[in-house]
């Protein structure tokens, strides 16, 4: 283990023996990456926060569920994903884009980074955020998160066909979006 590792694992033990000290630790290591993860999900920082929030509180009730298993930050991140989508699925019905809605996410203001080797990650992170709720939840989950259709579909309340469609669908919108992007970005260079 690294250094990094044995501190979490001993924050983890503090936090098992319901030591405030210790879960104020924790917060405070994983909230950084954690929120990171919560505005892959969410409209706003305002809303990630509070899927933060719903994920500490979750992860802290369910500590005695983690088994040593894999990655103690991964089991968190997919609490975190899970109370994103669990917030999702609660907010909003199921309701795949229209046409307002992709011209909406191709008109997304984003700063001017675009260079030569293409658009910065946070650039693109800002692209994905303005997909539709659904094709965000399903390229967030697929593409970064890992999971799997199967996993998707039962998550989200979709069929696993339905899971792939929606993925496809959100990375033509993110395809258009760039390819938006970049023709301004020619044009302004040309202009």
């Amino acid at each position: 283990m690294t250094t990094a590792d044995e501190r979490l694992h001993t924050i983890w033990n503090g936090c098992m023996t319901n030591d405030r000290k210790s879960q104020e630790q924790l917060y405070r290591l994983l909230a950084p990456r954690m929120l990171a993860v919560c505005m892959r999900y969410a409209t706003d920082k305002d809303e990630a926060q509070d899927i933060l929030q719903e994920g500490f509180i979750k992860m802290f009730r369910n500590m005695k569920n983690y088994r040593g298993e894999g990655s103690l930050e991964g089991w968190i991140r997919r609490i975190m994903v899970h109370c994103a989508i669990s917030r999702y699925r609660k907010l909003k019905p199921m309701v795949l884009v229209d046409d307002f809605a992709a011209e909406e996410a191709s008109a997304v203001p984003i700063s001017s980074s675009y260079n030569d080797n293409g658009l910065e990650a946070k650039d693109l992170m800002k692209l994905v955020q303005k997909l539709p709720k659904t094709y965000r939840s399903v390229f967030n989950m697929y593409a970064i998160e890992g999971y799997s259709h199967q996993e998707i579909g039962s998550s989200l309340g979709m069929s696993e066909l339905l899971s792939r469609t929606t993925l496809h669908r959100a990375r033509t919108l993110l395809k258009d979006m760039v390819a938006k992007l970049t023709m301004r970005e020619e044009h302004c260079l040309a202009g």
